[in-house]
């Protein structure tokens, strides 16, 4: 099994992330974005979109990081991580689609404008992020994870653009709760950080 794979993508380490703290083997494929070549073969064979990460898993090629996670989950993770009750599922959906709309475009993107120079309405990007984290921090103070009372694929979908905020400008220490939850994120045994992580 091949992650195609970027070190500073915080997209790509919900998928290192989330394979250390199951135990499953992923070979890392380091890709050169800055030379362009995740729009070249075979990334772009296997994904069109021409981004990371990208899963190959025999005859199985996955995109988008969300969809990686459930996918391995699902197959390799068991229910600690994926749960079969459907509304156990959606718990943890609601999550991971917080990851891709509030998180991406608020400290994810404030990060891209910051520490990669991407042209993104940085203004737009706070006022996102002055959303989405009083939401998470009210939720994280009356609950240790963030679904189902344990550690579930939602921490490893929400943690990197979170843990990553300051690299775009966007100031964790008035929230409390964030951190705390943090803190039992990086004591998770098998937990491996990425650069931008502390």
């Amino acid at each position: 099994m091949k992650l195609y794979d970027l070190e500073l993508s915080g997209n790509c380490y919900k998928v290192r992330l989330f394979s250390a703290l199951a135990g499953i083997e992923i070979d890392i494929v380091p890709v050169d974005f800055m030379a362009g070549e995740h729009k070249k073969s075979p990334v772009i064979d296997l994904n069109p979109w021409g981004e990371l990460p990208v899963l190959q898993d025999d005859d199985v090629v996955l995109r988008d990081s969300q969809a990686i996670l459930v996918y391995l989950a699902r197959k390799y993770g068991g229910n600690q991580w994926w749960p079969d009750s459907a509304a156990h599922q959606g718990e943890i959906v609601q999550w991971l689609s917080v990851a891709s709309n509030e998180i991406q475009n608020g400290p994810c993107a404030a990060r891209l404008v910051d520490k990669f120079g991407m042209q993104l309405n940085k203004e737009r990007t706070l006022e996102v992020s002055d959303r989405i984290l009083p939401l998470l921090e009210s939720h994280l103070t009356n609950n240790e994870w963030l679904a189902l009372n344990r550690p579930t694929i939602a921490e490893c979908a929400v943690f990197p653009y979170v843990a990553t905020a300051w690299e775009g400008g966007v100031d964790l220490t008035p929230y409390k709760a964030i951190n705390s939850w943090m803190s039992r994120i990086k004591e998770l045994p098998g937990y491996k950080s990425m650069p931008g992580i502390e």
